[in-house]
């Protein structure tokens, strides 16, 4: 491919493209709702209660990092059967 030409994508590698993109913006939404959702309503959230701490206390200590370590874990798993399904997999 020469420099500046144009490169036309296949239906496949934009099927590929855009269920990554959906899985991009869902992930982005949780992670919103978790880390400014919550500490935007603290105050209306603090009368709930999540093992014996108000929520909002629950999530800025470690509720927000766990959901954090499961957003990674589940991009990983999910773009992992992405790249098997369209088969641009990486070898091992």
């Amino acid at each position: 491919m020469k420099k500046g030409e144009i490169v036309q994508l296949g239906v496949k590698h934009k099927r590929y493209w855009h269920s990554n993109l959906r899985l991009t913006g869902v992930l982005l939404a949780i992670w919103f709702a978790a880390t400014f959702g919550v500490s935007w309503f603290a105050r209306e959230l603090q009368a709930l209660t999540f093992m014996g701490f108000p929520l909002p206390f629950f999530m800025a200590a470690q509720g927000a990092l766990l959901i954090y370590v499961v957003l990674v874990g589940i991009y990983a798993w999910r773009m992992d059967k992405l790249d098997r399904e369209f088969g641009v997999q990486e070898d091992q």
